[in-house]
């Protein structure tokens, strides 16, 4: 059978989406050598992906997202391969695309987070960005032969916001890789960034819906009382960080917070291995890669207790209400004092990590194709 897969968003600059599809595709790679697959690559991405089997093929796929030609001359592309089955690794299905597929939903955040602090579109783009996109969110839905959800709490979303019977809904949790081992010269790189010493960190990006602001401030309370802490946060410069950094000096903090903007999977890894705290402020997850990927280099983490974090992470972190700065606070305090609560939280996330697993995810998705493929 001739399957696609969407993978415009693979590798690390897709984030947590280009995590996901490229995990997919490598572990189909490894257990799927019957049916037929066609990888969907940009150009900017191309080289990223290389494949290993002779039943893996790409194909180029130069439409960006959210885009008319991703709505129109994609579905073109798509039908001329006579398709048997085509999974969009996010929600943002082709109208047009009228052959059997199955759609990833990771999160509702545009569904429950339409703010403008999220875009830097004016309000009239705003609003025609917004409406294209539950259109595009709900035809898929209901046009989709199978949702993948990725918890539970995503697929209870769906269920509620744009009912979505539960059957038609599956559950495929996401994973971490193991540690990387950390190079002498990512080491010395910390030095020159002046990251040492105690300090929390944060690893992801800074739309407002991940209250990186609330952090600050709850950062500012324990600094007064710490002032050898200091905050790193690590994502890709962008205009929302900008808007961090602006905040930071306003708040006389720039001598304690650091920006290393995006980083290497060597320097990352060596940021994990150095820091003393995890800090994970979300208003709403959908999964929630980062704060797992710290349990696997023996970092305890401390976690709003949203959404779908308390699911994924159980009781190898330590909650508190993000909306509540000083509960924040609080939990991150008690945690740099309590040696052996921290002791404590990164066992528990060492056994928590067995529950996830890529190779599980991608066997799981590749039954849901053949239920689709024969039934």
């Amino acid at each position: 059978m001739k399957i696609g897969i969407d993978a415009r968003f693979y590798g690390p600059q897709g984030k947590g989406l280009g995590r996901y599809t490229q995990k997919l595709i490598s572990y189909l790679q490894k257990i799927d050598k019957q049916n037929e697959y066609f990888i969907f690559l940009r150009r900017e991405n191309w080289h990223e992906y290389e494949p290993s089997c002779k039943n893996f093929k790409k194909i180029l796929a130069d439409y960006r997202w959210y885009t008319l030609k991703e709505q129109i001359l994609w579905p073109l592309k798509l039908h001329s391969l006579q398709l048997d089955l085509m999974h969009f690794t996010h929600f943002n299905v082709p109208i047009f695309y009228f052959g059997k597929f199955i759609v990833t939903i990771h999160d509702l955040i545009l569904t429950k987070y339409p703010t403008q602090r999220a875009t830097t579109l004016g309000p009239f783009l705003y609003f025609i960005k917004h409406f294209s996109y539950e259109l595009v969110i709900k035809m898929a839905i209901k046009r989709a032969g199978q949702i993948i959800a990725v918890s539970e709490y995503t697929k209870q979303d769906i269920i509620k916001h744009f009912r979505a019977p539960a059957e038609k809904i599956k559950v495929t949790y996401e994973a971490v890789d193991p540690p990387a081992e950390t190079q002498v010269g990512s080491i010395e790189k910390l030095a020159t960034l002046g990251i040492s010493g105690v300090y929390l960190l944060y690893v992801g990006n800074a739309y407002p819906h991940k209250n990186i602001e609330g952090l600050l401030k709850a950062f500012s309370w324990l600094v007064a009382r710490n002032s050898d802490l200091k905050l790193v946060l690590v994502g890709k410069d962008d205009y929302f960080f900008t808007r961090l950094k602006n905040l930071v000096k306003s708040m006389n903090l720039q001598d304690k917070v650091v920006f290393p903007g995006y980083v290497d999977d060597n320097l990352l890894a060596a940021l994990y291995q150095r820091a003393t705290v995890f800090v994970f402020p979300s208003f709403y997850e959908g999964f929630g890669l980062p704060p797992l990927e710290a349990m696997s280099y023996g970092l305890p983490v401390v976690s709003s207790n949203s959404s779908c974090l308390p699911e994924v992470l159980g009781d190898a972190a330590l909650y508190f209400n993000p909306y509540d700065i000083k509960d924040m606070a609080g939990k991150i305090s008690s945690l740099l004092a309590d040696k052996e609560k921290a002791k404590e939280l990164v066992q528990k996330g060492y056994h928590r990590l067995q529950d996830f697993s890529w190779q599980k995810m991608a066997q799981a998705t590749l039954e849901l194709y053949c239920s689709l493929l024969f039934n």
